[in-house]
């Protein structure tokens, strides 16, 4: 048998892709010891009674000690923070990494607190579900999805095989991405749908003449899905947004004058305007399912 990609990985964020990556890593055998770190000492608890760590503690100093993988599982508002606890812990040689789905404001976040020896390599599985906590992970949930890694200028190559061997070990497919680039990409795939999603849920919410009981009971597969996507994690989110805020506002503005478009194409009668866009859309949800990413 093989020895394990690395000795020691810790998880600091114990939530559903903290507790994901450490069932993974244990499925496949990647790591001889996994700590993990929380803030929270029952979910430090939880996490340690459920078995993805091996062990789990507040301590975020003690968690990083000696690890040779470090892997930030919180919100990305947290970043800077830990960054400045963690930063005399990390042993030369260590890969620093994330799973945020931001990746321009965490380079500036973390990037200054990274010391000389350690290797600092952003990445963001593209996988989740609307659940949140340490009973939500599941070692498939990288299975087949995307992890898009955005190494930094000068990044060494020994360091980026490493990691990608490692993301390759959970199960998922490994795509290099500029971060800028990835904050454009993932504005208009991820980020501007919940931001809909939200805002779709809250208008029906507040609708004097719809009771909320009736857009309960009533409520088609379309607004289901609304509603599973709106279940999300909000302190996750509001990050998010926050932290993508260009590239969310320029897709936003694009959204926007397309839905002004379709507005004036409802209003004017325009079927065949209706049929051409309906028809389009329909193309991009058959090569989802033919990439197998439904």
């Amino acid at each position: 048998m093989t020895d394990p990609l690395f000795d020691k990985v810790c998880l600091i964020g114990l939530g559903l892709l903290g507790s994901s990556l450490g069932l993974a890593t244990k499925r496949g055998r990647l790591a001889k010891t996994i700590v993990g770190a929380d803030q929270d000492a029952d979910v430090c608890a939880r996490a340690k009674k459920i078995g993805f760590v091996d062990d789990a503690s507040p301590d975020l100093a003690a968690a990083v000690e000696g690890a040779d993988l470090i892997i930030l599982c919180t919100p990305v508002g947290t970043y800077t923070a830990l960054g400045e606890t963690m930063a005399p812990h990390l042993k030369p040689g260590a890969i620093l990494t994330d799973v945020g789905s931001v990746k321009g404001d965490v380079v500036k976040s973390v990037g200054p607190h990274v010391p000389d020896g350690v290797h600092f390599i952003p990445a963001h599985p593209v996988a989740g579900t609307e659940k949140s906590g340490p009973e939500a992970g599941f070692a498939e949930l990288f299975d087949g999805r995307w992890s898009i890694i955005t190494p930094l200028p000068g990044t060494e190559k020994s360091a980026l095989d490493r990691l990608t061997t490692y993301w390759v070990g959970l199960g998922a497919k490994v795509e290099m991405m500029d971060p800028e680039h990835h904050d454009l990409v993932l504005a208009i795939t991820s980020h501007i749908p919940h931001l809909i999603a939200y805002n779709i849920v809250g208008t029906a919410a507040d609708l004097e003449t719809v009771t909320q009981s009736e857009v309960i009971k009533f409520s088609a597969g379309g607004f289901r899905d609304f509603t599973r996507i709106a279940a999300s994690n909000p302190d996750m989110w509001r990050d998010v947004f926050l932290s993508n805020k260009e590239a969310v506002l320029e897709m936003l503005g694009r959204f926007s004058e397309d839905l002004s478009a379709l507005q004036r194409a409802i209003r004017w009668e325009d079927g065949e305007a209706l049929h051409d866009l309906f028809t389009r859309t329909r193309e991009i949800r058959k090569g989802i399912i033919e990439a197998g990413q439904e």
